[in-house]
């Protein structure tokens, strides 16, 4: 797909198929898009949790409070962005530079991810607001959530919606 195309299309989904799951093939490719994101010393900080089926409905339930994110429990597979270490090279350039790498590095690695399954035909929103700690419970981590990624098929009467 064309960049301009690709970057027009992709918007963020909050009306899912939920009869239709997404193939293994296609997150295994989103997931390698996203390994292959640039981060800071190559030091990718971040661990993805892919859940589907009862997985997914369960790391749902974990970001539906104050009325939002009602639209989670309709998508098939929601992958789970954990923070981890830097590898010495880039904890010593964040110490040095007052810089937060983790957070920008993990951005790199959401929009990869999204971007490639946009290309793929899935659709994606990523989702800042979650309940953090039973998240941790539910995946057995001490590791800062950081976002989640919200991927399946857009319903049919889900329109491309025009960019401003």
């Amino acid at each position: 797909m064309d960049f301009f195309k690709l970057i027009e299309t992709r918007q963020s989904c909050r009306n899912f198929n939920p009869r239709r799951d997404v193939e293994r093939e296609k997150l295994d490719a989103c997931l390698k898009a996203a390994r292959l994101a640039p981060s800071a010393c190559n030091s990718q900080p971040y661990h993805f949790y892919v859940a589907t089926g009862e997985a997914a409905k369960a790391v749902g339930a974990c970001t539906r409070s104050m009325g939002l994110n009602g639209f989670t429990a309709d998508c098939p597979a929601l992958v789970v962005v954990t923070e981890a270490p830097y590898n010495a090279t880039a904890a010593v350039g964040a110490k040095r530079k007052h810089q937060d790498y983790r957070s920008i590095d993990i951005g790199i690695a959401a929009a990869y991810f999204t971007a490639q399954a946009t290309e793929l035909g899935l659709s994606s929103c990523i989702i800042g607001w979650f309940d953090e700690k039973k998240l941790q419970a539910l995946l057995k981590t001490q590791a800062r959530i950081r976002l989640i990624l919200a991927v399946g098929y857009a319903s049919d009467d889900d329109p491309l919606r025009p960019k401003k």
